[in-house]
C-alpha cells in the first residue's frame, strides 16, 4: 500500500468519525437531522452553501473542461456569481417562509404555497431524479480520484463502494450536522490544494500564467475563445442563466437555507460568495497547464487532467493530500444529497401515501431510505459513462423546472394555480427527458432557425415550454375557479 493511499484512508476515517461525533449532545429528531434545528450561524451556512461549488464537479470536471473545451469553461465561474447575487434577494424570503411554517424540505415549500400535497409529491420526484446525476458525479469523481491516487492499486468501482458506505454511515447517524463539520475540513483542504496547484503548475511548467496561455494560443489560436457555433456566446449565456436559476433548486441546497439562524446570514454570505467563486480560476489553470504536459486525453478521460498532471509532477505523499481533498469534495455534497432524497421520500411521498404515519415512523423511514438511495446511485455510477459536467448539466435542466413556480410563489399576488404549477413542471421535465433520451439539441429539433437560436442550451427551451404552460393553465383554471365561486354565490 503506497503512502498516497494511506493518507486518503486516514482522511476518510477521520471524516467518518467527525461526522459521527457531530451527533453528540443532540436529540436526532427529523428537524435536527435534516435542518440542524435551524441553528446554524454564518460560517456553517456559508460552508454548506458556498462550499457547494467545490465538489468533484469542480475539482475534476472544471479542470477537465478547461483541458478539453477551453473558452466555454468560463460558464462555470459565471453562473455561480450570478446565483450568489440572486441569493441576496431570494434566500431571505424563502427562509422566513420556511421558519414561519416549520418546513423541513424543499417540497414542503411548494405544498404550503400551493396547498397541494400531491404537487409536493411531484416536486419530490423531480428533485430526486435530478439529484441522482448530481450524486453520480460525486461518486464517479471519487472513484477516479482514489483509483488514480492509489496508482491503480484500487479500482474505481471498489473506491465508489467504499465512499458510498462511508457517507451512508455518517448521514444515518448525524444528518446535516455531520455534513456541516466535514464541510469545514473539506473547504480548508480544497482551497489549499487548489490554490497551490493553480499557482505552482503554470510556474513549474511554463514560467508563469502569461507564458502558459501564450503556449496554448500558439498551439490553437481559437482554443481560449468561444466558438462561432455550438458552445457559442448564445450557448454560454443560456447555460449561465439555466444553471443560475437552478443553483438553489437542488433539494439539498434549497434545504440548506432552512438551517440558518436568521435571514441576514444570507445577505452577509451573498457579499462574499461571488469573490469566493474566483478560486475556481485556479482549478481552470490546472486544466490549462495539463494541455501540453499530458496530451491525448479525450472524452470522459478529460476528467483525469488534474490527477494526471499531478501524478506526473509530485511525490506520492503530495498525491495523497490532493486525493484526500478530492474525496472530501465527494463526501460533503453526497451526504447532503442522500439526506435530502431520504427526507423527500419519507416526508413528502410516504407521508402522503400513508397519512396516519407518526413523526417517529417518518424519522425511521428517512434514515432507512439513505442506504436505498445510495445503492441506486452506485448502480448507475458504475454502469454510466457520461463526463462529469455533462451529467451535472442534465440534472440542472431537471431541477430548474421548479424555478418558475417558486419565483411566482414569492410574489405578493401570485396568479399561478397548483394546476398551472404542475403543468409547467410536467411539460418542462418531459421536454428535458425527451431531448436527453433522444440526444437532441435545439439545432437538431429546429434546424431552420438562425444559428444563434440553434446554439441555445436545450434546458432553456424546456424552461420556456414550462413557463408557457404554467401561465396558460393558471389563467384557465383561475377563470374556472372564479366562475364556480360566482355561480355558487348567485344560487345563494
Amino acid at each position: 500500500m503506497n503512502i498516497a493511499l494511506v493518507i486518503i484512508f486516514i482522511v476518510l476515517v477521520l471524516a467518518i468519525l467527525l461526522g459521527i461525533q457531530a451527533k453528540k449532545g443532540k436529540d436526532m429528531n427529523l428537524e435536527q437531522w435534516s435542518v440542524g434545528g435551524r441553528g446554524f450561524g454564518t460560517i456553517f451556512v456559508f460552508l454548506l452553501m458556498a462550499g457547494e461549488i467545490y465538489t468533484t464537479f469542480t475539482f475534476l470536471g472544471g479542470s477537465g473542461w478547461a483541458y478539453g473545451k477551453g473558452g466555454p469553461t468560463y460558464y462555470i465561474i459565471s453562473y455561480s456569481a450570478v446565483a450568489y447575487i440572486m441569493s441576496y434577494f431570494l434566500l431571505p424570503r424563502i427562509w422566513k417562509y420556511a421558519k414561519k411554517h416549520n418546513l423541513l424540505s424543499q417540497s414542503d415549500f411548494f405544498v404550503q404555497k400551493y396547498n397541494s400535497p400531491y404537487l409536493g409529491v411531484f416536486v419530490s420526484l423531480i428533485g430526486i431524479v435530478g439529484m441522482v446525476p448530481y450524486f453520480i458525479t460525486q461518486l464517479k469523481g471519487l472513484g477516479l480520484i482514489v483509483s488514480q491516487a492509489s496508482y491503480g492499486s484500487i479500482s474505481p468501482t471498489f473506491a465508489i463502494w467504499i465512499g458510498a458506505i462511508a457517507v451512508t454511515i455518517y448521514v444515518m447517524v448525524s444528518g446535516i450536522h455531520g455534513s456541516a463539520w466535514t464541510a469545514v475540513v473539506k473547504d480548508i483542504l480544497i482551497l489549499a490544494v487548489v490554490l497551490f496547484l493553480g499557482i505552482y503548475l503554470p510556474i513549474h511548467y511554463y514560467g508563469g500564467l502569461g507564458s502558459m496561455f501564450e503556449a496554448i494560443h500558439a498551439k490553437d489560436a481559437n482554443f481560449l475563445a468561444l466558438p462561432a457555433t455550438g458552445q457559442s456566446p448564445s450557448w454560454f449565456i443560456s447555460t449561465v442563466l439555466l444553471t443560475a436559476f437552478g443553483f438553489y433548486m437542488w433539494p439539498h441546497t434549497f434545504g440548506s437555507t432552512y438551517t440558518a439562524k436568521n435571514a441576514n446570514t444570507f445577505r452577509r454570505n451573498a457579499i462574499i460568495m461571488p469573490l469566493y467563486s474566483l478560486v475556481l480560476l485556479f482549478v481552470f489553470f490546472v486544466g490549462f497547464a495539463a494541455i501540453l504536459q499530458v496530451p491525448g486525453l479525450t472524452g470522459s478521460d478529460t476528467d483525469l487532467a488534474l490527477l494526471k498532471i499531478s501524478i506526473a509532477t509530485f511525490d506520492p505523499w503530495v498525491i495523497g493530500i490532493i486525493g484526500s481533498a478530492g474525496v472530501l469534495t465527494a463526501l460533503v455534497p453526497g451526504s447532503l444529497i442522500l439526506m435530502s432524497s431520504a427526507t423527500l421520500l419519507s416526508k413528502n411521498i410516504f407521508k402522503v401515501i400513508k397519512p396516519t404515519a407518526t413523526n417517529k415512523q417518518i424519522e425511521k423511514i428517512a434514515k432507512y431510505m439513505v442506504p436505498v438511495v445510495a445503492l441506486v446511485t452506485v448502480y448507475y455510477t458504475i454502469n454510466g459513462g457520461e463526463t462529469i459536467v455533462a451529467l451535472l448539466l442534465m440534472g440542472y435542466s431537471l431541477v430548474t423546472q421548479l424555478f418558475p413556480a417558486l419565483l411566482f410563489s414569492l410574489m405578493k399576488n401570485n396568479f399561478v394555480t397548483k394546476y398551472g404549477a404542475f403543468a409547467g413542471m410536467a411539460t418542462g421535465v418531459a421536454t428535458v427527458a425527451y431531448v436527453t433520451i433522444a440526444n437532441k439539441s435545439v439545432g437538431s429539433l429546429l434546424p431552420f432557425l438562425p444559428q444563434v437560436i440553434k446554439d441555445l442550451n436545450v434546458g432553456i427551451v424546456a424552461l420556456i415550454v414550462n413557463l408557457f404552460f404554467l401561465v396558460i393553465v393558471s389563467i384557465l383554471t383561475r377563470s374556472i375557479s372564479v366562475s364556480k365561486q360566482t355561480a355558487v354565490h348567485l344560487e345563494k
